[in-house]
């Protein structure tokens, strides 16, 4: 009750102003789960109050000018359009996205981009069946790197008429590698920021912003957040020299750390990003609102609302919501989270 007084005094004080973004974050559906993620995003998105959908797609789309990077389970697109089509119907903005840099693996799965372009690998010939790694990264200083990802960004962005792209880059370990040729000895937030810039620039020639994760531009040392939702390995500096119309992702999941504000302060807009704890959801939340209430316009005006995440398959979670799947604990744990947040959102 006291917590909820709080949040409901912070949203006084704030003037009652709505926050602009109040989104989901799903992976892009299977192709036989078309048809539910279509009813997800028309029936339950508007009732949750959600506007925004962030589709993280990755390598999961049969890409036209490189069809050696699809994955499996790749939409085609009719498939992607259907969604486009039913976000629209829904009144929620669709951003596409695909996790750059780093999390070019999962376990022994190497993803599209390495398995198409293995020339293209910050570690190549290392760790084989990736074996001793979180995650593979790619060389953002190879000359043929970023021809084939603007490609892919571009047949993404244009069949889903985007204004904006998501692209990760969230958990980036293997950066600055003494393995790669072009990279070693680099400075590693000079490599990171590099690489936001590259990406940042071809996006602003067709008008489109930037989304990104925000936890490599966090001082994990400094903060005692750590190396997972921070970075330990030299990358914060990198928020110095990359451009202020980037659009932050701040995700914690354990504590409701306050450093949404500090990427407002200093000029970022940001959205704080939860996933299945609801306790740590509503104190970001609060955090949000605490910290409009306290600062100038300008900083309120960054401060964007929240990203929800789900970490489980849009399938799954869809299913979870619906009350179709009980069993998958992650999803329902998530989707609790997801609807008591949309609850305080709405008030």
């Amino acid at each position: 009750m006291l917590r909820l007084s709080f949040a409901l005094l912070c949203a006084a004080a704030a003037g009652a102003q709505p926050f602009p973004v109040r989104g989901i974050h799903l992976a892009a559906p299977q192709p036989d789960e078309i048809p539910l993620a279509e009813r997800f995003i028309k029936d339950a998105l508007p009732k949750e109050g959600v506007n925004l959908l962030v589709l993280e797609i990755n390598y999961r789309y049969q890409f036209a000018k490189h069809p050696e990077v699809a994955d499996a389970g790749a939409l085609s697109a009719d498939d992607l359009k259907r969604l486009t089509a039913a976000s629209r119907a829904a009144g929620v903005r669709l951003i596409p996205m695909i996790n750059l840099l780093g999390h070019q693996s999962w376990a022994r799965t190497t993803f599209g981009l390495l398995r198409g372009h293995p020339e293209f690998d910050e570690t190549p010939g290392k760790y084989p069946a990736n074996q001793g790694i979180y995650c593979r990264s790619y060389c953002p200083l190879h000359p043929q790197v970023h021809e084939v990802l603007f490609d892919l960004i571009d047949e993404l962005a244009e069949v889903t008429g985007a204004d904006a792209f998501h692209v990760g880059m969230d958990e980036v370990f293997l950066l600055g590698e003494d393995d790669c040729p072009r990279c070693k000895g680099r400075n590693k937030a000079e490599l990171f920021s590099g690489e936001v810039r590259a990406l940042h620039d071809h996006l602003a020639q067709s008008n489109r912003t930037l989304w990104m994760w925000g936890d490599r531009l966090i001082d994990g040392e400094t903060t005692g957040i750590g190396k997972w939702e921070a970075a330990t390995n030299g990358t914060a500096a990198a928020l110095a020299s990359i451009p202020k119309d980037i659009v932050i992702s701040d995700w914690h999941y354990e504590s409701a750390h306050p450093t949404a504000l500090y990427f407002a302060l200093e000029g970022f807009r940001v959205v704080s990003s939860p996933w299945r704890r609801a306790s740590v959801a509503l104190r970001q939340l609060d955090l949000m609102r605490l910290a409009r209430m306290n600062t100038t316009p300008a900083v309120a005006a960054r401060l964007q609302g929240m990203l929800h995440t789900t970490w489980c398959g849009f399938g799954p979670f869809a299913k979870a919501y619906f009350g179709e799947d009980t069993k998958n604990v992650q999803a329902m744990e998530s989707v609790a989270t997801f609807r008591e947040l949309n609850r305080e959102l709405r008030k």
